[in-house]
């Protein structure tokens, strides 16, 4: 079984949620205005550099595979929690 390849896509699967992430807020309604919906960028992007940036890092200089890949799975664990807590957050479109 070859760990690095599994971490890597475990490090882009992370990665391409993250930048997901941006279009998804770009994307939500209004609410009242005030933007605040912004602020979730803040804890998405300290996992990401938490998680994502150091297993970039050992897959690309071949170190610690195993640990990589369980690191990262540890980060998408992180962001299926936030993200559940900010999608009940987030202001719903009207229907008309």
């Amino acid at each position: 079984m070859n760990f690095r390849k599994i971490a890597a896509f475990v490090a882009a699967t992370g990665t391409l949620f993250w930048l997901y992430t941006f279009y998804f807020i770009a994307h939500v309604p209004q609410g009242d205005g005030s933007g605040f919906q912004w602020l979730a960028v803040f804890p998405l992007g300290m996992i990401f550099a938490f998680f994502f940036l150091p297993a970039w890092l050992l897959v690309a200089i071949g170190r610690l595979p195993r640990f990589t890949m369980v690191f990262g799975l540890c980060g998408l664990i992180a962001f299926a929690i936030i993200w559940a807590q900010l999608l009940g957050e987030f202001p719903r479109a009207q229907l008309h």
